[in-house]
């Protein structure tokens, strides 16, 4: 894969330092960096989105900071790309076939939707917090405040 169209890594980039509330205090962190396209990121971005509890322990992630083991054994070769998706809060990490920016973000969505769901909590968004709204209040988000 090649570096993303303009369009794709415009739509990533307007979502970096981007927080999303939901009930109970659990929260969504989004992450995204240009980067200069290489083997372990051949579209050109460094990301990270990442799901958390209401005391900050990450539950779900996607991010491509580092290599992961392939599935189905050790006598598989190391996927080049470093995309991969943590499915659990335990899981070191599975490859994840980066397709589009916007696949990326749907993938991400639907698995957060179905972590909510597993812990009885609603998946409609409650509040939305960019990196602007951070710095004009001078702190940050560490979940829903009353």
């Amino acid at each position: 894969m090649e570096s993303l169209p303009e369009h794709e890594l415009a739509y990533l980039l307007d979502f970096d330092d981007t927080q999303f509330l939901f009930e109970e205090g659990y929260w969504v962190k989004l992450e995204v960096r240009r980067a200069d396209p290489t083997p372990q990121r051949p579209h050109g971005l460094s990301y990270s989105f990442t799901l958390h509890d209401p005391d900050g322990r990450r539950l779900l992630g996607f991010d491509n900071a580092h290599s992961v083991p392939p599935l189905g054994g050790r006598y598989k070769a190391k996927p080049v790309a470093h995309d991969h998706w943590h499915r659990t809060e335990k899981d070191e990490g599975r490859p994840y076939q980066f397709k589009s920016a916007f696949d990326l973000v749907q993938d991400f969505l639907n698995e957060v939707e179905r972590v909510l769901r597993e812990r009885g909590v609603s998946a409609v968004m409650v509040d939305m917090k960019d990196q602007t709204d951070a710095e004009a209040q001078g702190s940050e988000l560490g979940g829903v405040q009353e």
